[in-house]
């Protein structure tokens, strides 16, 4: 591992950790997904759309809308699950001290976050930072997926367990679902499942499993690019 590497390592707090067996077989089958994108729609329009939603009571309370940010042709896309109040004020997924810890955690493999995309599940912050209401999920839904459809990732990180549990639509604890290759329902992008980064500015001891969750996400996407 490069010497950079290891500098953002250790920024995340992380100093020891044990690399895990990567998974020995993952299906070769390349994703059917046609490569035109069946949205009727470009990103700017998107945008504009997200920006104008009323569709639930979240609309009342927010300061402005959090689309996402990042290349749009990316390979990695990253999902969480709502704006919190620094991105609620700038517009911007994860810019706050989780999202920092989330630039280190890419740093740490050798990806900037310009080359990767990210967003939320839900485009509003919810009061209080509460967890997403699932009819406000529901209201989201079809943004998010028109992103997934327009971006047309590898592999799809999701980040924490509320993310995790609604993209699955399962109820499936995190612990259940982490160091396993899932599929977007769908749409049959391959999703892999990590802890969110402000549970591990709350539980830095997680640090090291987040680690080698992606490490697992790395080694699961070269394999993917070599399937290409």
């Amino acid at each position: 591992m490069k010497i950079s590497h290891l500098h953002y390592l250790n920024a995340m707090g992380i100093t020891l950790w044990q690399r895990r067996e990567f998974l020995s077989t993952l299906k070769s089958e390349r994703r059917e997904i046609e490569k035109t994108s069946p949205s009727k729609i470009g990103w700017e329009e998107l945008a504009l759309k997200v920006s104008n939603c009323t569709a639930c009571p979240l609309h009342k309370t927010r300061i402005q809308t959090v689309f996402g940010t990042g290349d749009k042709k990316a390979k990695w896309l990253i999902i969480g699950e709502a704006p919190g109040a620094d991105e609620d004020k700038q517009g911007e997924p994860f810019v706050g001290r989780a999202g920092q810890l989330l630039n280190e955690m890419f740093k740490a493999l050798g990806l900037q976050r310009s080359q990767i995309y990210i967003t939320n599940i839900l485009k509003c912050r919810p009061p209080n930072n509460r967890d997403p209401a699932p009819e406000e999920v529901v209201q989201c839904k079809s943004y998010l997926e028109s992103q997934i459809t327009l971006l047309n990732p590898l592999l799809i990180l999701a980040l924490g367990r509320v993310a995790a549990q609604n993209l699955l639509n399962t109820s499936e604890t995190l612990g259940k679902l982490r160091n396993q290759v899932h599929r977007y329902p769908n749409i049959d992008i391959p999703l892999i499942i990590t802890y969110h980064p402000a549970y591990l500015l709350r539980s830095p001891l997680k640090k090291a499993d987040a680690w080698q969750d992606l490490q697992f996400a790395l080694n699961t996407f070269k394999k993917l690019e070599l399937d290409r």
